[in-house]
């Protein structure tokens, strides 16, 4: 390994231990459920946006709340409905009839961490104001434009089984998450832990984590060496998405629209994060397969065919997963 990758290994040791610290918290509250606290570390060491899925019960959003109790930031929840309007959501001026002039009343986006709770049950508008703040880092009230906090990070939960009364979210609004979690129930034996704690007093979190230490977190993963080769295997996968029967026949009518250079982008980035939690200064092409499921599942979207023929898009992916060469 070169000098530079030493020194960014150095850099690596000397902050991995704080997030260490932040994921010990969350195992107070959690009981299991290792892949949901690594991968939302992912998101936050990447400044990228997650979208957590899965049935009622499974503590997604004890998750969110346990990593922002752990961590220094200013946190909001947004509990989405129908009757929420964009002013709920990033905020409006208010008129003061003593002073005839209005004030700026923020919304909860304004914060460094937003939990969005059950993002599919806001009409379009509201995910529109929602994801428009994703995306510029900004929110406009009036005339005015106002930066918001960093770090900024969304997550958000939805849940797939309830379609009566929710709006899915168009497949171009969900590309603004760089993650998609899928969160499935436990083994027998975290359930059994999980009964066991639920009689005892929920304990306290203590933060161990502020925003300075999570910005400078987050330059150390931006630093994480990518090499040439690499970066042609993240490309090579994205644009099999695209372009699937170059690598397998079989899936050449199995997609309708494939990933965006954007995916290719938030795979580097995260990539990057899920080798600064295994401690390196550079990235491998395991981290890419482990994080790539999280990156593609929601930017891939099959054709009725394939459907049809129970072939989602989680099977898809991993099937270009073993297609595609790395060279």
């Amino acid at each position: 390994m070169s000098e530079d990758v030493s020194d960014i290994e150095v850099r690596v040791a000397d902050i991995a231990p704080i997030l260490e610290r932040a994921r010990q918290e969350m195992g107070k509250v959690l009981v299991g459920q290792r892949y949901l606290v690594d991968r939302l570390l992912i998101g936050l060491l990447a400044d990228g946006h997650v979208l957590v899925e899965g049935v009622p019960g499974l503590a997604k959003t004890t998750a969110v709340k346990a990593l922002a109790n752990s961590l220094h930031l200013d946190f909001s929840r947004i509990q989405f409905t129908p009757d929420l309007l964009p002013a709920d959501v990033v905020g409006t001026q208010v008129y003061q009839p003593h002073a005839g002039t209005f004030t700026t009343r923020m919304g909860p986006v304004m914060a460094n961490l937003v939990l969005a709770d059950e993002i599919n049950r806001a009409p379009p508008k509201v995910q529109s104001a929602l994801l428009e703040a994703m995306q510029e880092r900004q929110v406009t009230i009036g005339s005015e434009t106002y930066q918001l906090p960093r770090p900024f990070l969304v997550l958000a939960t939805q849940n797939p089984i309830e379609q009566e009364g929710t709006y899915p979210l168009p497949e171009a609004q969900v590309d603004r998450f760089m993650l998609k979690l899928r969160v499935t129930y436990p083994t027998l034996e975290e359930e059994l832990e999980v009964i066991a704690r639920s009689a005892s007093p929920t304990p306290p979190l203590s933060a161990v984590c502020g925003a300075d230490d999570l910005l400078r977190a987050q330059g150390v993963v931006r630093d994480i060496k990518v090499t040439d080769v690499l970066q042609r295997y993240i490309v090579d996968l994205v644009r099999a998405t695209r372009e699937p029967g170059t690598v397998d026949k079989e899936l050449a009518r199995a997609i309708e629209f494939g990933a965006s250079p954007r995916a290719s982008i938030a795979l580097t980035a995260a990539a990057r994060a899920h080798a600064f939690l295994d401690g390196r200064g550079y990235a491998l092409p395991e981290d890419v397969k482990a994080i790539a499921p999280d990156v593609l599942r929601h930017r891939v979207l099959p054709t009725y065919e394939a459907e049809a023929d129970g072939l989602d898009a989680e099977k898809i992916v991993r099937r270009l997963l073993e297609k595609v060469d790395q060279r």
